[in-house]
């Protein structure tokens, strides 16, 4: 009974795993995601007989050229029912050749992305992406039938559904809902996109990147219909040596803002899809395999790969065949829309949620040394209506803990959280009740 009294005075909440505080428009956007809309554009995608991008550029029914235009003029219908509310865009870029890569000659490298402008921070983006290339069991073949249903259609039909969704309401930042391509030859779409960001000075809250999101029966002999996973890296390897040896005695070796994005997207799955089976993957993608997250990582910005958490490698860069009895090959028949539906609603919960936010915390600092509390300060986030101070055990994947603090405010002392025992952060919380991504501390507060 005292230590549910000291609770209560503190004001401190204590919970299993982050959660947010529902909003009824996010579960209206949810709503509006259609499977059978997913797996119009999946059917379509895949007829196009392969999207390798070495294939066809001018043919108007099979290659990558009529996909890419196809999926430009989706982005471009969305826009004209919404009044124009979307900026459809291209990027051109050329892969130079060489024979000893997967692009061995000259080849244009085209993302088509939508922009819906933020009403409040427009240079300010959240970012969800799909690939539009395909491949099969030969990364050069660029005539073989590689209707890529799950890899990557599934993400790409995501993209364009979103749009769909997304184009009807507004919110104070910016989204992009990207098709990037090249990523079987090399992650070449996503190193320019990022590129281009770096060089625009976009402001990147955080990438989406989904990368097959429509199977649920695994080679393991798993069928799971509810269990994703997120793939997130542990430290930016932008980051200094004095950084690095900062993290050795203070930690946060768990926390990158890559990390801080995957625990946003587990509690936005915790909030809005209950059901379902967050398994956050502390690692950068799996054994030996990448994803369109990483140029952004590479480049200094947050990104995340979110896909199946059961994969089916009989149906993955696979020609199109049977043998003993086993079917291989990457088609329709291996999609489920139902479940592509639930990952398609998951990228929207972490996407609203974070658009409708303030900004995250700058210079979050924490002190506390030998004391038997600890202090954290930062600077004031504009249009803050508070911040939530959040704490976990040092092994603990997610944030367990937290405290309000609300007003205009910049620095808090927790009482009796003694600074040794725990990991630490601090979110920005504007008057909607969305919350920013957690800042971790990054430096000390000397006095």
């Amino acid at each position: 009974m005292k230590q549910k009294v000291i609770i209560y005075l503190c004001g401190l909440i204590i919970v299993s795993a982050q959660s947010f505080t529902a909003n009824p428009k996010v579960y209206d956007i949810i709503d509006d995601i259609s499977a059978d809309q997913l797996e119009a554009y999946v059917t379509k995608l895949a007829n196009f007989g392969t999207r390798h991008s070495l294939s066809d550029t001018v043919s108007n029914t099979r290659g990558i050229g009529a996909a890419r235009r196809w999926i430009k003029k989706e982005f471009e219908t969305i826009s004209k029912d919404c009044g124009g509310c979307l900026a459809v865009e291209e990027q051109w870029s050329l892969a130079k050749g060489d024979p000893n890569t997967r692009i061995q000659k000259d080849t244009w490298i085209v993302n088509i992305y939508a922009v819906k402008r933020g009403t409040k921070y427009p240079n300010r983006y959240v970012i969800m992406s799909g690939d539009i290339d395909s491949r099969i069991s030969d990364p050069l073949d660029g005539k073989g039938d590689s209707p890529g249903a799950n890899d990557n259609a599934t993400g790409m039909a995501a993209a364009i559904e979103l749009t769909r969704v997304l184009s009807k309401h507004d919110f104070p930042t910016s989204i992009i809902l990207a098709g990037l391509s090249g990523e079987e030859q090399g992650l070449f779409g996503g190193r320019y996109f990022a590129e281009k960001a770096k060089k625009e000075g976009w402001e990147i809250v955080g990438i989406l990147n989904n990368d097959m999101i429509g199977n649920i029966e695994g080679v393991d002999g798993v069928i799971d219909n509810r269990t994703f996973r997120i793939f997130s890296e542990p430290y930016s390897i932008l980051e200094t040596e004095k950084q690095l040896k900062q993290k050795r005695f203070y930690g946060g070796e768990n926390d990158s803002e890559s990390r801080q994005l995957a625990r946003h997207v587990f509690a936005a799955t915790n909030t809005y899809l209950p059901a379902m089976n967050p398994m956050l993957i502390y690692r950068l993608d799996r054994f030996g395999r990448g994803g369109h997250h990483r140029p952004f990582n590479e480049a200094g910005f947050p990104g995340v790969r979110i896909m199946e958490a059961h994969e089916n490698y009989n149906r993955q860069h696979q020609d199109i065949r049977t043998e003993n009895g086993i079917k291989y090959g990457d088609v329709i028949s291996g999609v489920n829309f139902d479940y592509c539906a639930k990952l398609t609603a998951v990228n929207a919960a972490a996407m609203v949620t974070l658009a409708m936010a303030p900004p995250k915390p700058k210079h979050v600092k924490i002190g506390g040394v030998v004391k038997p509390s600890t202090v954290l300060a930062w600077d004031k986030v504009d249009g803050a209506a508070g911040y939530k101070l959040y704490w976990r055990d040092t092994t603990a994947p997610t944030w367990q803990n937290y405290k309000w603090v609300n007003g205009d405010v910049t620095n808090h002392t927790l009482e009796g959280i003694v600074i040794d025992n725990y990991l630490f952060g601090v979110a920005a919380v504007g008057e909607n009740g969305h919350e920013s991504m957690v800042a971790y501390p990054g430096g000390l507060i000397v006095r």
